[in-house]
């Protein structure tokens, strides 16, 4: 089996209309994701809502947990922008399904096999990644946030917290994607080294400052305590780990060459 390119020869113009078609194709399952998102819109806030309602009950703030909005077209748009954010969520397989199609032409043969992997492990990063931001970080993140909620001095004055339902999803959904993004580190180290940028012996030496790197991301994503960012952190260097795994059995050949090259000199 050859190694080399497929001679796949496109005028300009092909390309433009082999991107419009990969585009429509992305567009039509986003479309598709948030129709089916916005009919179980109720059901999606439910489940988004669940962290803050168990941290709100276990605090002593003494009322029902609820999310309010201001304005009357309010809740209708904070569940727009909540299919929105669904329906890119069900729609990530086929995009990335899309673009790793549309630049297949220019990779060689035993790189293209690797599609239907791309796919499902990136979707797979991604989806564990936002699981476990609401699992367990959310949770914590809730319960340090609302207790600072409550009384003040001592004339019986109290701070009491009001969500709008539209912050609440703002702050939720950019929390999950950072932390499904931070979930693809493995995805992105396997590209880094196919394409020789990088191999397993820089990524061990650079372990160090990835271990400040993920206490630091840790900090800025939960509250400021060791626990959250601990719980946070962990999982981030398991996944280098498994990333310096994935370098080793890429890049190991070309290490051993470069080596090889060197004691020669």
């Amino acid at each position: 089996m050859s190694s080399e390119p497929e001679e796949q020869t496109m005028t300009f113009w092909e390309h433009l209309e082999e991107l419009r078609s990969r585009i429509i194709k992305m567009a039509l399952a986003f479309v598709v994701g948030a129709v089916v998102a916005w009919i179980y819109r109720v059901e999606v806030l439910a489940w988004l809502t669940r962290p803050f309602v168990e941290a709100w009950n276990t605090g002593a703030l003494g009322e029902k947990a609820s999310l309010h909005f201001s304005a009357p077209a309010s809740l209708f748009f904070a569940y727009v922008k909540l299919a929105v954010m669904a329906g890119l969520i069900l729609a990530l397989p086929v995009m990335l399904y899309q673009l790793w199609a549309f630049i297949a032409p220019g990779l060689y043969s035993n790189e293209r096999r690797l599609a239907i992997p791309f796919v499902l492990s990136s979707t797979t990063l991604f989806v564990t990644g936002a699981l476990f931001g609401w699992k367990i970080a959310f949770p914590l993140a809730f319960r340090y946030l609302l207790d600072f909620a409550g009384p003040v001095g001592t004339q019986g004055f109290e701070v009491k917290p009001t969500v709008m339902v539209d912050d609440y999803l703002d702050f939720v959904s950019r929390m999950l994607i950072a932390f499904g993004a931070t979930f693809q580190l493995p995805v992105l180290i396997f590209f880094l080294s196919v394409a020789g940028i990088v191999n397993y012996r820089q990524l061990i030496r650079f372990g160090r400052y990835f271990i400040v790197i993920a206490f630091v991301l840790s900090a800025i994503l939960t509250p400021p305590d060791i626990t959250s960012q601990v719980l946070l952190a962990t999982p981030l260097l398991v996944l280098y780990g498994i990333s310096i795994g994935i370098s080793y059995v890429i890049t190991r050949k070309r290490v051993r060459e470069l080596d090889s090259k060197a004691s020669k000199s």
